[in-house]
């Protein structure tokens, strides 16, 4: 038979059956210049580039100014304590004074004034809490020195960037001025103010040592914590009975 009329009976088969055009599975691409296509290099995309991520940047405190020439008695310090613009960012209304008298028998020290505070230092309900603690351990108000390491009131201190700047110096010299038989800390916070490292060591300080002084020193909990909590009561209870006896 004619190959000539087998190809022509074929496609009037294909024809009858309703297929017009020739199909392939690859695509191909007509118009493309052959030899263009063979010569032109295999394109690479490039990853897209990593998105800028901000560098955390290590916040500037800075220096409480006149560290070095702290005042060098007890009484000049109070008086700066209360008017010093330098020591709290130029704040120096709602400042409370510390009471007491110097070489007493017992510092305490808190964090800050409470907020009923006016001129007397812890006169609302941790200060009561503190006088029935005085009054149960056989503490007349004559034999306390209280303290605290804010001039003033300030909820939520940031306590890591006070010691920074350079409260720590201010209260450890404020103890060394005070000169007390033993010191008693109200607030576990407020410890690395008086040198005391969390990690080097959990254990709570037991001595105040700073330049030639060394005082026994007790840490417990904040006032404000003590309050409505008989078992921490009972716990700071028995932790001074332990610490005096």
């Amino acid at each position: 038979m004619d190959p000539a009329a087998v190809l022509s009976a074929v496609l009037d088969w294909w024809r009858e059956a309703g297929v017009d055009h020739a199909f392939a599975d690859d695509p191909r691409t007509w118009l493309a210049d052959p030899a263009a296509a063979e010569a032109a290099p295999e394109r690479t995309v490039a990853p897209p580039p990593e998105p800028l991520r901000a560098v955390p940047k290590t916040p500037v405190v800075e220096r409480l100014p006149g560290l070095d020439a702290l005042p060098m008695t007890l009484a000049e310090f109070q008086q700066w304590w209360l008017n010093e613009p330098s020591l709290d960012g130029g704040h120096v209304a709602g400042r409370v004074p510390p009471r007491g008298v110097e070489g007493a028998p017992l510092m305490v020290l808190v964090d800050h004034p409470e907020a009923e505070d006016g001129e007397m230092l812890l006169s609302g309900p941790q200060g009561r809490l503190l006088a029935a603690m005085f009054t149960a351990m056989g503490i007349g108000p004559e034999a306390a020195y209280i303290a605290a390491c804010l001039p003033r009131h300030m909820p939520l201190p940031d306590w890591a960037a006070l010691d920074a700047a350079g409260l720590g110096e201010v209260v450890r010299h404020h103890v060394l001025l005070a000169r007390p038989q033993r010191l008693l800390v109200f607030g576990r916070h407020i410890s690395p103010l008086l040198g005391h490292d969390p990690a080097k060591s959990a254990e709570p300080l037991q001595q105040f040592v700073h330049e030639n002084a060394s005082i026994p020193l007790m840490v417990g909990p904040g006032l404000a914590n003590l309050a409505g909590r008989p078992r921490s009561k009972a716990g700071l209870w028995q932790a001074w009975l332990d610490w005096t006896g």
